[in-house]
């Protein structure tokens, strides 16, 4: 059976040990120090994982205007997906020990680049350790394979200018607009990382930390389901996610697909990219 969401630790121990080709991808990163990933890697990783690196893997050349975190191009990811292993069939399974937000994007990646069989590692690392897994500090090669063939994306997205045309549907309620971002760079007390400070209009706050629990876990199905509910996100097909830059909002996705709630659209550009253009209106408070 593929895993198509979330794996636990447990689960992944069997696929570790059956004759199923595999492939683990260790996406742990800092973005206020972005060798921290692979420091972190080289001190101890789950066997065989390869590093993927969130600005050289998971996204494209940054313009200025584009966002933090822009998209790669589906040409270089599947470039590099194939050099990873990744071919149609092969069960992928990436993770972080940040709560999962550069695993979900990779997840995310994957999906949209046409893959089926990705999975986040429910609770990272530190649910591996707690099941008993063992961490390694063996480098694991890359494999010379051919890119990742030509699919479909399975991801819906719209840009900066698809999603301004849509603002009146935001304020009207027919189009709801999550920003995983924390609650005060959401209202604009701080921002830290962009030059401008707030939110897009009519935009709700779902901070991406708040699909996980004390444990580090992704909340259970049925309670996810419950909280995007109750935020007008029964219909993913009505719900845009958007962040900073394109990364933690994968993880509410991700969290929505868990639940059952099917699959909804990803702003990839998110805040970094909507603020770059001062003519985007900007809501406070």
């Amino acid at each position: 059976m593929a895993h198509t969401t979330l794996i636990s630790a447990t689960e992944l121990m069997a696929l570790t040990n059956g004759p199923a080709p595999l492939v683990l991808l260790d996406c742990g990163f800092d973005l206020a120090d972005p060798a921290a990933g692979e420091r972190a890697h080289a001190a101890g990783h789950l066997p065989g994982a390869l590093y993927v690196h969130l600005d050289r893997d998971l996204s494209g050349p940054k313009t200025g205007h584009n966002g933090r975190h822009p998209l790669p191009a589906r040409e270089a990811l599947a470039a590099r997906a194939g050099a990873w292993g990744v071919a149609p069939g092969v069960q992928v399974v990436a993770y972080d020990a940040q709560g999962g937000p550069y695993a979900a994007r990779a997840w995310w990646l994957l999906r949209w680049l046409g893959h089926a069989e990705v999975a986040v590692l429910d609770g990272g690392p530190a649910a591996w350790a707690a099941a008993g897994g063992a961490l390694s500090k063996a480098h694991a090669a890359q494999r010379a394979a051919a890119p990742y063939p030509a699919l479909a994306p399975a991801m819906p997205a719209l840009d900066a200018d698809a999603l301004l045309a849509r603002l009146p549907e935001v304020a009207a309620g027919g189009l709801r607009l999550f920003d995983a971002r924390a609650a005060e760079r959401y209202r604009g007390d701080v921002e830290p990382l962009d030059p401008v400070a707030g939110h897009i209009p009519g935009a709700t706050l779902r901070f991406f930390k708040d699909n996980l629990g004390p444990d580090g876990r992704f909340k259970p199905a049925a309670l996810l389901r419950a909280e995007f509910e109750a935020l007008g996100g029964a219909d993913s097909s009505a719900v845009v996610h958007q962040c900073g830059s394109g990364v933690t909002a994968c993880h509410n996705l991700l969290a929505m697909a868990h639940a059952g709630l099917g699959t909804s659209m990803l702003y990839p550009g998110s805040w970094s990219e909507w603020c770059s253009d001062p003519a985007r209106p900007v809501a406070r408070g």
